[in-house]
């Protein structure tokens, strides 16, 4: 065989490895809505940017002949999004369900170890049936092999999972290891026991999208940051997520010129907050005014809305923004958004993401469900991520912040670099109304005219104890500010905290309240 005839005979083996499990597979694939894994690959990366690994490890069984020529159920390679490099694996559901074998788990594992040993991200596009059964042992053994590499690029290479199809059983545990994950709504679920196993054990009905599906996840669970309706939106929304974030740990974001003046004033911002304290506001509306061109990116936006957390841009600079949101259980913090905002803060602090706060809130949330529930060690992994962060963190005080979440919520004391308050900050150990009825239990008890008197009170409160200028006088506040100077402020903060050098106490490990 000559030397042309053998390249001849290379191309036709990757031309039929490329149909995966065949036209037939790959028309069932289509017509549930869902894309094969090269054309995700293709939709994800920039335009022939990608080059494949692995691509002649063959299935079980199958030889290198031009009727019998099938590859692992898996697509993996390196391309570049926006020209910055990244490493993807692709699941290919037209091969056995995509269902993990030793071989394939090799594949996955060669790529993890060279994004790794490289300093650049790794993404998974999840689309398998689990375990393939039939490998027993070795294909549990492949997954523990997997989760180890994700504890160990955790921190050090941003890790990001996007499952557009079923994910089951130890499937899940990869992305539950990742950063982000991204679902498809209506084509994807993640469960470790399906809705037959459950009917079952338990006696409950329940269907795979009510137990799985994206929205479950991402308003229920939190397992999922985006629920994104539409394969190629969501590739894109993942590109988009990519274009605020380094490469490693070693690096910082990469800078974006928007074109957005940073010494741009808001005039709006001075009407965005009710003069009357008890009416709420959204924050976005904040935030959208602070950023460069309004562009930011929320992240786990359909759970524990009483938190808000995202990318955005000020002067061209990634950071991530926490911020109470008074329109949901006006902005008090319970265990889910403690977990919420923890996560986040401690996701900017391993890649370099200055982080910027925006509070308001009356505190954390009572009732017995919640403590119960565990939110003390909850509350206490939010103080824990502000208190830990080295990297630049900005507090602004927009309105309410009392008691322990004014402290939780990125204060001085929690090592926060800039403290600021709008005129509207009202900071006390608790709001002026139940505070005037334990200080002034007597006196309102003798008065003639109970409620003129506990007005009177908690406007002297309000005067006396839970304005800025207070916290201002202690230094715990920096300054008060004219709203519309918010952006200039922390864009200026951001640029005197280029050089930030912080350093924690030496050790292994911290031990996170978990």
């Amino acid at each position: 065989m000559s030397n042309e005839e053998r390249l001849n005979h290379l191309e036709q083996l990757r031309e039929q490895i490329k149909l995966g499990g065949g036209q037939r597979r790959i028309d069932v694939q289509h017509g549930k809505g869902k894309l094969t894994a090269r054309e995700r690959i293709r939709l994800l990366l920039d335009e022939g940017s990608f080059e494949e690994f692995d691509q002649l490890v063959l299935l079980s069984g199958s030889e290198y002949a031009e009727d019998k020529v099938q590859s692992e159920s898996v697509v993996t390679g390196w391309g570049r999004i926006d020209g910055r490099p990244v490493y993807v694996f692709s699941q290919d559901f037209t091969v056995v369900g995509g269902s993990l074998s030793t071989p394939m788990g090799d594949k996955i594992i060669k790529i993890m170890d060279l994004a790794l040993r490289n300093g650049a991200p790794v993404i998974g596009l999840n689309d398998g049936g689990g375990a393939r059964i039939q490998e027993g042992v070795d294909a549990l053994a492949s997954y523990g092999e997997i989760f180890t590499r994700n504890v160990l690029a955790s921190g050090v290479v941003p890790q990001i999972s996007v499952v557009m199809g079923p994910a089951a059983g130890g499937a899940v545990y990869s992305p539950a290891l990742t950063d982000f994950i991204f679902m498809t709504q209506g084509t994807s679920q993640m469960y470790l026991t399906g809705p037959d196993v459950i009917k079952a054990v338990t006696g409950e009905d329940v269907t795979h999208e009510e137990l799985g599906g994206a929205m479950a996840h991402a308003s229920r669970s939190g397992v999922c940051h985006f629920a994104i309706e539409g394969e190629e939106n969501c590739l894109q929304e993942v590109r988009r997520l990519f274009s605020f974030l380094p490469l490693n740990n070693m690096e910082d974001p990469p800078y974006v010129e928007t074109g957005d003046d940073p010494e741009r004033r808001d005039e709006e911002l001075l009407r965005i907050v009710p003069e009357d304290e008890g009416r709420p506001y959204d924050m976005r509306e904040v935030i959208y005014r602070v950023v460069d061109g309004g562009d930011f990116m929320e992240v786990h936006a359909h759970f524990a809305q009483n938190m808000i957390v995202g990318f955005a841009r000020i002067a061209g600079q990634t950071i991530g923004i926490v911020g109470n949101q008074p329109l949901y259980l006006a902005g008090v913090i319970d265990i889910d958004s403690s977990r919420k905002a923890a996560r986040f803060v401690r996701f900017c602090d391993a890649f370099n993401i200055p982080v910027l706060t925006f509070v308001d809130t009356g505190g954390f949330l009572p009732g017995t469900s919640q403590e119960y529930g565990g939110i003390i060690s909850h509350g206490a992994k939010l103080v824990y991520a502000y208190a830990e962060a080295t990297v630049p963190k900005i507090t602004i005080i927009i309105r309410k912040a009392y008691g322990g979440a004014y402290d939780a919520m990125g204060s001085k004391h929690l090592r926060a670099d800039l403290n600021l308050a709008w005129p509207t900050a009202m900071i006390a150990v608790m709001g002026p109304e139940p505070a005037v009825n334990i200080i002034y239990r007597s006196e309102l008890a003798a008065a003639s005219d109970v409620e003129e008197t506990r007005a009177q009170l908690v406007a002297d409160y309000k005067e006396r104890l839970s304005n800025p200028y207070i916290a201002a006088s202690r230094g715990y506040i920096d300054d008060v500010i004219d709203p519309r100077d918010t952006r200039v402020r922390v864009a200026n903060a951001l640029a005197m905290l280029r050089t930030k050098n912080d350093h924690l106490p030496p050790k292994k490990h911290g031990n996170l309240p978990l």
